[in-house]
Parts: C-alpha cells; sequence; structure tokens
C-alpha cells in the first residue's frame, strides 16, 4: 500500500510539473517578439546586478562602483544625454553615519598597547585629546585619570527594565571632573552584561574629558589589583565617518516645457553591514533581486522604449538612485541638487520591487494615486495582466517620497512582500520575468496617457498609517532621515495633524517633545511612545537658530 501511495505521489508530481512547463511555454509562445527581447532584456540586467560580483551593491563601497559603470554604460548604449556632474551620468552626494573612532587612538598601559574596541574603546561623548599619567584604580587625586567599576550600579538597577546604564555614566561625568579628573576610565567586573559599545550614530555632546570603556578581559588583566599602578599614554581620536554615494542619471531633451522622471534605487545591502538585514545568520551576500536590481532594469527598458517612441510632448530623465536603504538619501540629494529645473518636473514614476508579480493573486500595488486629480481619470484597476490595488499616500518607504515633498505628483508601484525581503535568498532565479514586462506595459501606457495632458495638477494626501503597536500617537512629521546634526529634522508636515495645526513648518528642527530631550530619531521615537491619544505636550524645535516652543494635542 506505502509504495502504491508513493508511486501515485511522484506521477501527481510530475504531472504537475508538466502543467507547469507547460504553462509556462504556452505564456512564452504568445509573447510577442518584441515582448521576448525586453524579458531577454530584464534577465541580463537583473543577472548582473544581482550576482555576487557586486557584493549587495552597498552604497559606497566596488560592488556599486561596478553597478554604477553598468548602468551609465546602459544609458549611454541607448542614446541618453548625461545629467549628472561634470557632463557624466554620475552624481555625487554625501552620506554622514555619525562619528568613528580615528586609527590616531591610542591607549597603552606601561608598555602593552591595547587593542580598540577589543580591549578598551571611547564613548561617543568623550573628549578628545591626550592623557599620560602614573595612575591607580584606587585613587582619586585631581589632575589625573580616575577608574569607575560599575559593578554597583549594575547590580542596584539589575530589576529595572528603563534603565541606561550609558546614560547614567555620562550624567556623573561631569561630576567626576568637577573633582578634578583629568580622564575617566569606566569597567565592570560584575557577572551582569552591560552592552555596552561605541555608537556612532548617536548624538550627544562633549564631555570636558576623556571617558574610556575597558573590556571586561582587559579589565581583568590590568585593573584586578586595585593597590596596582601604571602608566597610562592615552590619546582619543573621534571624527565624522563618511561615505559617497552615486546617483545615475540620464535624460530624453524633446525641447519640451515639462519633464517626467523614471526613477527606481539600485543600492541594497551588501553583506548587511549597515543592519538593515532580516537575516540572523552569519553574514551573506544580500543581491537584491526583487529589491531593486527588478526596478532598476524597468528604468533601463522604460528609457529604451521611449528614446524610440512617439511621445514627444514631455522631456524624460532616468534616475538609478542610491541610498535609498539608508533613508532616500540619494533621491532626497537629487531634490535638493537637481539636474533639471525642479518646477519643471512633470511627475515621478518610482519602481521598487516590482519583480515578484503573484502567480496567484496577479495584484499590484500603486501608491500615489491620491497625488494628482488624474490618476484617478486614467489608471486601470484591473487589466488582463493583474489586479490592481490603490494607495493614495504620497509618502511611502521609497523615493517617490523625496518627490512628493517637493508637491510633484508621484506613483510608486510595487508586487507585494515576499519572506526573501531584506535576506539573502533575494535572488534572481525568483523573478518572474513575465509578470515584470506586464508591470512596464502598464507604466508605459501611463506615460502614454500622459503624454497630451500637459502638467499634471498636484495635490496633498493623507499620512499613511503607522505600523506596528508601539506607536498610539503620531506628530505628523516626515523626518528628514538625511540630517546629521542633532535632533531631528520635519522634512515635510501632514497636512491635519498636530505638527501643522500648531504651526510647525518644513525645516524645523525637533529638540524636545515634553520633558524628553530629542537628539536623534531613537530618542524621537522612544519619546513619542510615551503619548496617547488626547495627551497634551509641548514641542521644542530650532528654527533658523531661534527656539520656538509649541504647545500640541496628540
Amino acid at each position: 500500500m506505502l509504495f502504491l501511495l508513493q508511486k501515485i505521489y511522484h506521477l501527481m508530481k510530475n504531472v504537475l510539473l508538466f502543467l507547469l512547463l507547460f504553462s509556462q511555454t504556452v505564456s512564452a509562445q504568445r509573447l510577442k517578439k518584441q515582448d521576448k527581447a525586453i524579458i531577454a532584456d530584464l534577465h541580463n540586467e537583473i543577472d548582473y546586478l544581482a550576482s555576487d560580483k557586486l557584493e549587495g551593491r552597498r552604497t559606497g563601497t566596488p560592488g556599486e562602483k561596478l553597478a554604477y559603470e553598468y548602468l551609465s554604460n546602459e544609458f549611454k548604449n541607448i542614446g541618453l544625454i548625461p545629467k549628472g556632474d561634470n557632463n557624466s551620468f554620475i552624481q555625487t552626494f554625501e552620506i554622514n553615519e555619525g562619528k568613528q573612532i580615528l586609527p590616531a587612538t591610542h591607549l597603552l598601559i606601561n608598555d602593552d598597547s591595547l587593542a580598540i574596541e577589543k580591549d578598551f574603546f571611547p564613548f561617543i561623548f568623550s573628549a578628545e585629546g591626550s592623557v599620560k599619567a602614573y595612575a591607580s584604580p584606587a585613587l582619586q587625586e585631581k589632575g589625573m585619570p580616575w577608574f569607575w567599576d560599575i559593578k554597583d550600579i549594575l547590580e542596584k538597577n539589575k530589576t529595572n527594565p528603563h534603565f541606561d546604564v550609558e546614560a547614567a555614566i555620562k550624567n556623573k561625568v561631569s561630576d567626576f571632573a568637577a573633582k578634578g579628573a583629568s580622564a575617566l576610565f569606566v569597567y565592570n567586573t560584575s557577572a551582569a552584561e552591560d552592552g555596552i559599545a561605541f555608537d556612532g550614530k548617536e548624538k550627544a555632546d562633549k564631555e570636558k574629558i576623556p571617558v574610556i570603556y575597558i573590556t571586561k578581559d582587559a579589565a581583568k588583566k590590568y585593573l584586578s589589583d586595585n593597590s596596582s599602578s601604571f602608566e597610562i599614554n592615552l590619546k582619543v581620536a573621534i571624527g565624522d565617518k563618511k561615505r559617497e554615494g552615486h546617483n545615475v542619471i540620464g535624460y530624453i531633451n524633446n525641447g519640451n516645457a515639462y519633464t517626467i522622471i523614471i526613477g527606481a534605487h539600485y543600492d541594497h545591502l551588501g553583506y548587511g553591514e549597515d543592519h538593515n538585514s532580516l537575516w540572523t545568520g552569519p553574514p551573506q551576500i544580500h543581491n537584491g533581486a526583487d529589491d531593486n536590481a527588478s526596478g532598476t532594469a524597468a528604468v533601463i527598458e522604460l528609457a529604451r522604449m521611449l528614446k524610440n517612441s512617439k511621445f514627444k510632448n514631455n522631456n524624460y530623465l532616468f534616475i538609478c538612485f542610491s541610498g535609498e536603504e539608508l533613508g532616500l538619501f540619494g533621491s532626497k540629494y537629487f531634490t535638493e541638487h537637481p539636474t533639471v529645473d525642479i518646477n519643471s518636473i512633470n511627475y515621478m514614476i518610482n519602481s521598487d520591487m516590482i519583480g515578484r508579480l503573484n502567480d496567484s493573486t496577479h495584484t499590484i500595488t500603486i501608491g500615489g494615486y491620491g497625488t494628482s486629480p488624474i490618476w484617478g481619470k486614467i489608471l486601470d484597476e484591473k487589466t488582463k495582466a493583474f489586479n490592481v490595488k490603490f494607495d493614495s499616500s504620497g509618502i511611502g518607504p521609497s523615493d517617490h517620497t523625496s518627490f512628493y515633498l517637493k508637491n510633484i505628483p508621484v506613483l510608486f508601484f510595487f508586487t507585494g512582500p515576499h519572506k526573501d525581503y531584506h535576506k539573502p535568498t533575494d535572488d534572481a532565479d525568483k523573478i518572474n520575468f513575465i509578470g515584470e514586462l506586464d508591470v512596464i506595459k502598464y507604466i508605459y501606457n501611463v506615460i502614454d496617457e500622459t503624454n497630451k495632458l500637459g502638467k499634471l495638477s498636484f495635490l496633498k494626501t493623507r499620512e499613511p498609517k503607522m505600523e506596528g503597536k508601539r506607536f498610539t500617537v503620531t506628530l505628523g512629521i516626515m523626518p528628514d532621515y538625511t540630517f546629521s546634526g542633532k535632533g531631528v529634522r520635519a522634512d515635510g508636515i501632514i497636512d491635519g495633524k498636530a505638527a501643522q495645526k500648531a504651526g510647525m513648518q518644513p525645516g524645523d528642527v525637533i529638540t524636545k517633545l515634553g520633558d524628553n530631550s530629542v537628539s536623534d530619531l531613537n530618542s524621537y521615537m522612544n519619546a513619542l511612545s510615551k503619548y496617547k491619544k488626547g495627551d497634551a505636550a509641548t514641542v521644542t524645535v530650532v528654527r533658523k537658530n531661534n527656539e520656538i516652543v509649541f504647545h500640541i494635542i496628540f
């Protein structure tokens, strides 16, 4: 009986496999010659961009360079006009990643040189400078380095879920400095883990003295005998951590007043170094075939199609953005440093993850539906290829947001989430190429429909719902993720929300929410999570060097 069931199972499996292959063959046979050429191009483009050779196309890496050189060459072969810097296809922008420990930093105890990160590191709020002294953990003399074993405060707060050990250390530094400490060395001899690490993205005011953490192994080796004395030679050097990203920009100039932008981001996660991966295993290349080699390939194919089209009533600007995965850096930079007159931009189409059209649901999502009244008149809700789910908001987790915040109509194309999102398994062999072809045809049809409509009017849209249970209220701002100063800069203000009602404006930098200081996005979100609907609060902002306090009700 078992043998018979196994035979039936294998027979059914083979039949299903045959039907699947037959279906794909029939679909391929129904394609026109032009469609087959596009699919062949998509294969070549996505296969290369999502290959291991590019190592995940992380912004500012050799893999990103290989990608933008490839894209520049594609634009050149199509016959696009370079519209980047210095008559090239490349627009370079800087990404400020916070602070880093510079190589000049060192710590010698007697003649032993301690290793940065492994044995010691400065806190982000440490002062820079040099200290040379003959010191002992048991002594606290003026003008000398002081030592602080934090085991007691860890033990005292071991049941306190809100205890922040680094904040507690920072609060004590000024006291130690006032009493004469020339530097503070912090260590932990308790069994409790303290979680202390150098966080270069944290924003904090500098203290007056160097503050150093000695790791457990180093503390055991050098500080276990409180009565001993030793020579210390310390230098702390902390500097800005920056890297460069590169947009790729090509142009079709039809000599018209208005320009349509067709864009997609080409960067991805590399090996997950920026901590934006959902992979929990050891570091691996994140090839990002769907996210977003698929959208990038669509930009190339639409450039090829429009170069040969009869749609001459608009100019076309094709942009492959970098830095999207870090917070829309590339698209924001372009909108702040446009290579065409920003007032001439008619609308922007963004494709992000359009390579996984589900063969069961056949559904795509189009965001930005409410950003112009024209979209409701020309966008098809159902085609032979798929059903369309519309999202009215102009704000979303991709590059069209940067254009919407400049009052430009947008559309955002997306074939849906999947289990490979932000994981090393997002590979080219999982792309639905026929499905992507259908999305490209839909976008091309949108461009056709708008060819003779002139400049589209713009509408502001509702704010998208906040996901997750942590927040029950929203202030109603769009944060500027590229802002490197202290606080949170409002890139946009949402109509009808608390910030807009209070009188806040784009460009305001939030430094305080209620009694909670705001130094960065993390502290802003922590502060926001403490409020519920109906609560009153104050919001302190800096606007053109002036501090303003707003009274709001969530």
